[in-house]
C-alpha cells in the first residue's frame, strides 16, 4: 500500500527555530565598496606608474599625496565638524589596503598626517581641533607624528626632549628620529616631558609649526625600503611655543594620548601589510604561470602551490584581524590587543610573503628590475616602526594576563 505524504500525520515541532540572528557581516555596504574601489583605481592610476621611480631616487610623493587629498581617500577620520570626511576606522583600513598594494612607500608617506592627527581627535581642545585639523582636511596642509628619539624608540617614556614653561610659552629642547614626511611636513605633534621626574605621567603633547624659530630638520635618511617617505630627524634649540599649542590644555597627559593614537593607527599598518603581501602574492601568482620549468608551469609544481596557498592564507588572515580591530575601534571597543594581533601578524606576513614571492621568482626576484624586490626590502620596516613585532607581542601578553 502507498502511503501519500499528506496521509501521514507529522509531529507538532514543539520547539520551532528561532530567528537567525547574524552577529559577523564581512559584507561591506555599498559606500565602502565605492570608497575601496576609488582608493584602488588610484593606485592602478597614480600610484603604481611612478612607484620604482620614487624608490629609485627616494623622491616624496607630494603631488600624488595632493591628489589623494583632492579625491578625498585621505585622512577620513577628521570629525565632518572640522571639515573632514567623520569616517571610521573601518572605511581607513579599505583605502589603506589598496594604497598600500600601489606601493607601500607612497602608503606610508600619505598617513603621516592621519597619524599625527589621532592624538588631536582624542585629546586636543575644541579650539585646537578647529584650527590645525581644518588645516588638514580643507587646505590640505601635511603634518607628523614626533615621537620617536636616538635612545627612546619602542621605550617611549624614555625620551629626553623636554618642554620647560617660560610665562605663557614652552621652551622645548630635544631631537626626534625616524620622523616621517619630516621634510614636508607643516606643523608635527611633538612629545615632551613637561615634568622629568614623572616619568610617562610627566609627558605632554605638542603642536610645533615647521616654521617656529629654533626648529631645524636633519639629514634626509638612505632606507632599506620606503624610500620615498622622507625619513629625517628634527631637533629643537629653545623652540617657543604659545600655552595655546598645549594639546589638551594641561599638562601630563601626552603619553596616554600618544598611546591610544596607536590604537587607531594599528589597523591601518596592518592593512598596509596585508597590502603589500597582497601585491607580493598577485606578481607570485602571475608569474607562476608566466615561467614554466621541467616541462610545466612554475604553479604545477606542488612545491610552488604549497607556497602560494600559504601566502594567500595568511592574507587572508591578516585581512581579518585588521577588520576585527577596525570594528572594534569604531564601535567603541577598547581595542589595545586586537590592534596589537592585526599589526603584528600582517607585518610578519608581509615579511614572510614578499620573501616567499622573491623565492618564487627565483634570480629573477634579486634584480631589482621587478617589483618583488622593491617590495621585500619594503615589508622590513613594518615589522619595526609603529611598535615592533616583539613590542606588539608584550603588549598581547599583558592584556591576556593583566587580570591575573
Amino acid at each position: 500500500m502507498n502511503i501519500s505524504e499528506e496521509s501521514v500525520s507529522k509531529p507538532c515541532n514543539l520547539n520551532p527555530p528561532l530567528p537567525r540572528v547574524i552577529m559577523v557581516n564581512f559584507k561591506l555596504d555599498d559606500m565602502q565598496e565605492g570608497l575601496r574601489d576609488l582608493a584602488h583605481e588610484f593606485a592602478i592610476d597614480e600610484i603604481r606608474p611612478n612607484a620604482e621611480q620614487w624608490d629609485e631616487k627616494s623622491q616624496y610623493p607630494k603631488d600624488a599625496i595632493s591628489a589623494a587629498h583632492e579625491l578625498g581617500i585621505l585622512n577620513l577620520h577628521i570629525p565632518e565638524k572640522y571639515g573632514g570626511m567623520g569616517l571610521g576606522c573601518m572605511e581607513e583600513v579599505l583605502v589603506n589596503e589598496e594604497l598600500a598594494w600601489g606601493d607601500p612607500g607612497f602608503a606610508t608617506a600619505a598617513y603621516a598626517t592621519a597619524l599625527a592627527c589621532a592624538p588631536l581627535i582624542t585629546g586636543a581642545t575644541e579650539e585646537q581641533k578647529e584650527i590645525w585639523l581644518r588645516r588638514v582636511a580643507e587646505q590640505g596642509h601635511l603634518a607628523s607624528y614626533a615621537v620617536t628619539e636616538p635612545g627612546a624608540g619602542s621605550d617611549v617614556a624614555a625620551c629626553k626632549t623636554t618642554a620647560v614653561l617660560d610665562g605663557d610659552e614652552y621652551v622645548i629642547n630635544g631631537e626626534k628620529m625616524w620622523i616621517t614626511g619630516a621634510g614636508y611636513s607643516d606643523f608635527f605633534f611633538v612629545l615632551a616631558k613637561t615634568d622629568i621626574n614623572a616619568g610617562y605621567r610627566g609627558m605632554s603633547g605638542f603642536i610645533v609649526e615647521r616654521d617656529a624659530e629654533g626648529f631645524s630638520l636633519g639629514k634626509k635618511e638612505t632606507n632599506m625600503g620606503q624610500r620615498c617617505s622622507d625619513t629625517r630627524s628634527i631637533v629643537f634649540d629653545n623652540v617657543r611655543v604659545s600655552k595655546d599649542q598645549l594639546v589638551g590644555g594641561s599638562e601630563s597627559g601626552g603619553w596616554m594620548n600618544a598611546m591610544k593614537a596607536f590604537d587607531v593607527s594599528r589597523p591601518n599598518i596592518a592593512a598596509h601589510a596585508t597590502g603589500l603581501a597582497r601585491a607580493s602574492y598577485e606578481h607570485a601568482l602571475q608569474y607562476s604561470n608566466e615561467r614554466s620549468t621541467f616541462g610545466k608551469p612554475l604553479h604545477k609544481h606542488q612545491a610552488i602551490q604549497f607556497m602560494l596557498a600559504d601566502m594567500k592564507t595568511k592574507i587572508e588572515a591578516s585581512r581579518m584581524l585588521t577588520w576585527k580591530s577596525a570594528y572594534e575601534s569604531d564601535g567603541g571597543i577598547r581595542n589595545t590587543e586586537s590592534a596589537a594581533h592585526a599589526k603584528r601578524f600582517a607585518a610578519d606576513t608581509a615579511m614572510e610573503v614578499s620573501t616567499d614571492a622573491v623565492q618564487i621568482f627565483g634570480g629573477y626576484g634579486y634584480s631589482e628590475e621587478y617589483p618583488v624586490a622593491r617590495l621585500m626590502r619594503a615589508a622590513k620596516v613594518m615589522q619595526i616602526y609603529e611598535g615592533s613585532s616583539q613590542v606588539q607581542r608584550m603588549i598581547i601578553g599583558r592584556e591576556i594576563t593583566k587580570d591575573f
